[in-house]
């Protein structure tokens, strides 16, 4: 199977592809997330995940290169990570009571033949209607300043969900049945991976 490359130096990402057991490397993309004028959200997510994988893929001559990036969209609006506190408060009395799309954008290279796949996921996620106590205090906590729309909600900021419809991994911040599939179609198989592993293992 050849190397597994993830362009993104999140946290959240790692522990999920390390859930599903897929080896591999991370080597964070250094790109400086332009984006052209009038695209859609989506076009916007898989945009900056092609942006990534690109950055990262030209620095290998082999290697499947993984890039994702998360927007989170109300009414239309992109909600990136907050600049600061106020902003993550702001961000956050905008988003209680709505409901809202979360939106993960993913872009996968072969590093060797530039083989190319891009798609995206989007969930909607419903807030219940907050005090502004609690998104003070939910701020204070420092959780959600490097998070798209200041919360996470694997994290204390899943105590504002409401419900959800659609990918849980993809609000997290990586689709991981879309990305299983769009594995597939270059030669990597992660229930197979595993189950050869197991065998290996006996």
């Amino acid at each position: 199977m050849k190397e597994i490359i993830l362009a993104s130096a999140s946290p959240r990402r790692r522990e999920l592809l390390d859930a599903v057991g897929l080896p591999y490397k991370v080597q964070v993309s250094a790109i400086d997330e332009k984006i052209p004028a009038a695209m859609t959200p989506a076009d916007t997510a898989m945009n900056l995940a092609l942006q990534k994988a690109q950055n990262v893929a030209g620095k290998f001559a082999s290697g499947i290169v993984i890039g994702a990036d998360t927007i989170v969209v109300l009414n239309g609006h992109v909600l990136g990570k907050p600049k600061d506190k106020t902003d993550a408060v702001n961000m956050l009395q905008a988003l209680r009571g709505t409901t809202h799309q979360v939106i993960t954008g993913l872009a996968v290279i072969d590093a060797e033949d530039g083989k190319t796949v891009q798609a995206f996921e989007e969930t909607e996620v419903c807030f219940k209607n907050i005090s502004d106590d609690d998104i003070n205090a939910y701020v204070a906590t420092g959780e959600p300043m490097d998070k798209a729309g200041a919360y996470g909600i694997q994290g204390l900021g899943g105590l504002f969900v409401a419900g959800i419809r659609g990918c849980y991994f993809n609000v997290v911040g990586l689709p991981i049945p879309l990305l299983a599939e769009i594995l597939k179609g270059f030669g990597v198989d992660i229930l197979r991976f595993r189950k050869d592993n197991n065998r290996e293992g006996v």
